[in-house]
């Protein structure tokens, strides 16, 4: 018996004896594992966002990782990683096995490139964790300020006038801007040339210079020059007004009934990420999102918090990728 207790004393010493009898060293692993993961994050976070600096994702992925940060105890920075349509940032993420990166989900990724590439280098849900659907965003319809025309069926009459004369630009193919135009172009049966870019930055540049003549962006990244009369917002996407701009009519007012267009932005994970590491983000994203200083960020920018469970995002992204996959087949929407 001494002997006995002479060695589990020493066992103990050296960390290696077992916490309780009948405890095998399987246990003894799981615990020591769950313990890890309780203690996620251990490290800063990089969040990658798989478009250029200056659109929408950006103000999402900031007013995000801001307050994301207050909830796990460690630095989340946002890493801009654009091309592609965003595969390029989707597939580095879908390989990380550092338990410490994560990326924006985005229309596009989730529910639009899946049906324009023949090929993907990610699977958008056996490699990813859906976490939480952190916000959706209104795409606004704006033109060029000296563009003549004030309003959407101003807009249409203009295109229906001159088929193939008139141009539009977006973040690139497959982008949300790009399928909202197309959406537009199916209801009011015009046709006007798209121009990708690559991000919403220098598209407003080209779009504010004259070089373009409209676009459909969400409403964070053109806010700004709408009230300082740089662009000329002639439609709203959204089911109703936005109280940002009361005196815009919606795309479906103007004649287009049941017309909608919102862009939406969530938080994914790799599908490695620890159940546990899982649970705790999803709480401190979906709190980080509704906070009082990230809804103050959002709201200036008309966007609007959402905050889901994992569940429910998993179920959203799946109506959104039935609802986009008829579009893109009509539109005949190709990558670049």
């Amino acid at each position: 018996m001494t002997s006995s207790l002479t060695t589990r004393r020493a066992l103990l010493k050296a960390g290696l004896a077992m916490p309780a009898a009948g405890m095998g060293l399987g246990s003894l692993l799981s615990t020591r594992a769950f313990a890890a993961d309780a203690a996620w994050p251990t490290r800063a976070i990089r969040f990658v966002v798989p478009f250029a600096p200056g659109g929408s994702s950006e103000i999402v992925a900031r007013a995000t990782s801001i307050e994301l940060t207050k909830f796990v105890g460690q630095n989340v920075y946002v890493d801009n990683k654009p091309g592609a349509g965003g595969n390029l940032a989707m597939a580095d993420v879908a390989r990380a096995e550092d338990q410490h990166t994560l990326v924006l989900g985005h229309i596009g990724t989730l529910a639009v490139n899946p049906y324009i590439y023949a090929k993907l280098p990610y699977d958008p849900i056996k490699d990813f964790k859906p976490i939480s659907l952190l916000a959706k965003v209104p795409s606004l319809y704006v033109v060029n300020a000296d563009l003549p025309v004030k309003n959407l069926k101003d807009f249409v009459a203009l295109m229906k006038s001159k088929p193939g004369k008139l141009n539009y630009g977006s973040a690139g193919n497959g982008s949300a801007g790009h399928l909202a135009m197309e959406y537009l172009k199916m209801a009011s049966e015009t046709f006007i040339v798209h121009v990708p870019y690559r991000g919403t930055g220098p598209q407003l540049t080209d779009l504010m210079a004259g070089r373009l003549d409209a676009a459909a962006v969400g409403a964070p990244a053109v806010m700004q020059y709408i009230k300082s009369g740089k662009l000329r917002c002639i439609a709203t996407g959204t089911s109703t007004r936005i109280p940002q701009l009361p005196d815009v009519p919606t795309v479906a007012e103007q004649g287009f009934p049941g017309f909608e267009m919102t862009q939406w932005y969530g938080l994914m994970a790799p599908a490695n990420l620890a159940p546990a590491a899982t649970d705790k983000l999803a709480a401190a994203a979906a709190k980080a999102i509704k906070s009082p200083e990230a809804l103050e960020r959002l709201s200036g920018d008309a966007a609007i918090a959402v905050g889901s469970t994992p569940a429910e995002f998993a179920a959203f992204i799946a109506v959104e990728q039935k609802r986009w996959q008829t579009v893109i087949a009509r539109a005949g929407i190709k990558p670049d």
